[in-house]
């Protein structure tokens, strides 16, 4: 059964403009075509691009390939529920989720959140509506990634200075400058924002060496000397490697 808001049931998809490519992405992960069909034309009209994700599988993969700005979930859908899917968005990183779902119960609510949704708009809903949430969803986002990018990282013994490029080790209370390159240190601070998240070496090229034409295998070679140093301050086997798919932090210690 469709559920969309009354007065849009039978309004369709507004005309829009193809977004152009610096336009947020929009993930639409919703079983239902009308309802998809219908999200996309109010947010294509407001100059967002968007991608579909028919069921909870889908929506994995459509996330990992198309890394969208922010993710529209719909809780009950074929594969793998919503709940299911915000878990795994969770344990990769920290894309914006907001979950669709017909139950209104205020548990059901708490519980989106506790589990790390952004926002939750209950069935039937304005499609205009939708839309306004996504911008204000995506707005705080960006003024979080503002106030967050400078701000200190701490990984175990790691410290990581954003604002004056330093990253130290400390050793018996006494903060040791590590001697890295911009490239290393970029690497670093990527691998810390998530430390036990795998990165895969396009991901870490595209994010760390974005004026660079090298090729994904430069990232192994940066890699490798940013490790090189790391053991020599005391702390081996960081970054980890997993074959085939590519590099995480890791520690011994908790990240903070």
């Amino acid at each position: 059964m469709i559920r969309l808001h009354s007065s849009y049931q039978d309004a369709g998809s507004p005309s829009a403009r193809p977004a152009p490519p610096s336009a947020a992405l929009i993930l639409i992960a919703e079983d239902e075509p009308q309802i998809a069909r219908i999200l996309a034309g109010y947010l294509e009209r407001d100059g967002y691009r968007t991608v579909f994700a028919h069921d909870g599988r889908e929506a994995l993969e459509q996330h990992l390939a198309q890394k969208p700005d922010l993710m529209l979930l719909d809780v009950q859908m074929p594969q793998y529920d919503g709940w299911h899917v915000l878990a795994e968005v969770r344990r990769r990183g920290e894309t914006p989720v907001i979950m669709l779902t017909a139950r209104d119960q205020d548990a059901d609510k708490l519980a989106a959140l506790r589990v790390g949704a952004d926002d939750y708009i209950v069935k039937p809903f304005n499609p205009a509506e939708v839309v306004a949430r996504v911008a204000a969803v995506l707005r705080r986002a960006r003024m979080g990634q503002v106030e967050t990018s400078r701000a200190p990282l701490r990984c175990g013994p790691i410290e990581i200075d954003q604002e004056t490029y330093v990253a130290s080790v400390l050793r018996h209370g006494a903060a040791v400058p590590l001697a890295l390159t911009l490239t290393e240190f970029r690497l670093l601070a990527h691998l810390a924002r998530t430390p036990r998240r795998v990165c895969s070496r396009l991901e870490l090229l595209e994010s760390c060496m974005p004026e660079s034409n090298s090729l994904e295998r430069t990232v192994d070679s940066h890699v490798s000397k940013l490790r090189k140093k790391l053991e020599e301050a005391g702390l081996p086997n960081m970054p980890a490697s997993l074959r085939g798919v590519g590099y995480r932090l890791e520690s011994e210690q908790p990240c903070a």
